[in-house]
């Protein structure tokens, strides 16, 4: 496994020939190590991440004719104070942004017109995220979770402007 080396002039001038074997085992457990640490954290990154596309970018599935399906371009504005549902052009009444006493997001009130978009258009599975930049990350994911959890699975995400 160890391999010799020459780094030297063996016999002129009297100087010592420096031939020296270089131990390479633990290099290789160590290169072990870290693909088997690599190979195990991969899994976590797949089960972490969330399926979100970026609003007017082109689309990986193929647009369906609107007289097959039955569905409504759904919209989310959501700023740090409240968040206002669009289907078509039509504004529904805004939804104030509060959490409980454990500092938990309240989402009752939109999972409740989520229930009612999907009893109007069973069909619909896409929804737009038009987010404030001071929106936190943390309300944004719950939202999409949310989203995700009322059976609108295709949430794209673009910035309000």
């Amino acid at each position: 496994m160890a391999g010799g080396m020459d780094i030297g002039q063996g016999g002129k001038g009297g100087k010592k020939s420096l031939d020296t074997a270089i131990n390479l085992v633990p290099f290789i457990d160590l290169m072990a190590v870290t693909i088997s640490f690599l190979i195990m954290t991969a899994v976590w990154t797949q089960i972490g991440r969330l399926q979100v596309s970026q609003a007017g970018g082109p689309s990986t599935q193929e647009e369906t004719p609107p007289e097959q399906t039955k569905t409504v371009q759904l919209t989310l504005a959501i700023t740090p104070e409240q968040m206002v549902l669009t289907a078509d052009q039509s504004s529904f009444e805004p939804i104030p942004i509060t959490r409980n006493e454990k500092g938990k997001l309240d989402m009752t009130k939109l999972i409740e017109r989520f229930k009612q978009i999907k009893e109007q258009f069973p069909d619909q599975s896409a929804i737009t995220l038009q987010t404030d930049d001071r929106v936190q990350y943390d309300v944004l994911v719950r939202i999409i979770d949310e989203c995700m959890g009322s059976q609108l699975p295709q949430v794209s995400v673009m910035a309000a402007g």
